[in-house]
């Protein structure tokens, strides 16, 4: 075999594998970011399911009491994290630093029980809703644990078909 035609099977042997691992990597991370969300709820809350424009109002600070009297927190992770998009785009229809924005807006007089608070983790999310009374979150449905209620969404359970906070 002469030597140009090695260096021809050897260069298009090297396309063929970065081609499938370019493949690779895009399915890869379409799937990381297409998460299953859930809202999850302080168990003292005594409610089991929230309605969409419940939910939106609560995100947007716009809800500041259950109808029990205690006051409404919401516990996300910052809106510039991947995870978070999908939240952007089906509840707040808004841009990250709309919605940053709009996290300072709702906060402002509210030192003592701030309408949203920001946390950097999915865990940190279940600590804060397990800590605080009247308090819900947005996490991923992997990250749920026993110190928190889920809630239907909708009337839908994550992971049901047709509920809001689906990845796909």
């Amino acid at each position: 075999m002469s030597s140009s035609f090695l260096s021809f099977w050897r260069s298009s042997v090297l396309s063929r594998q970065l081609a499938r691992l370019s493949v690779f990597l895009l399915i890869s991370a379409s799937l990381a970011s297409a998460r299953d969300l859930a809202v999850v709820s302080n168990k003292a809350n005594n409610i089991k399911a929230i309605t969409v424009p419940d939910l939106v109002k609560i995100c947007k600070g716009e809800s500041n009491r259950w109808p029990d009297g205690k006051p409404v927190t919401l516990i996300m992770r910052s809106p510039t994290s991947p995870g978070m998009r999908m939240v952007l785009e089906k509840i707040y229809g808004m841009s990250e630093k709309d919605v940053a924005e709009l996290i300072v807006a709702a906060n402002h007089g509210r030192a003592n029980h701030p309408a949203i608070l920001v946390v950097a983790a999915d865990n940190d999310v279940i600590n804060q809703v397990a800590s605080l009374p009247g308090a819900i979150g947005i996490v991923d449905v992997y990250s749920i644990n026993s110190s928190v209620e889920i809630l239907k969404l909708g009337g839908k359970s994550p992971l049901e078909p047709g509920y809001l906070l689906h990845g796909n």
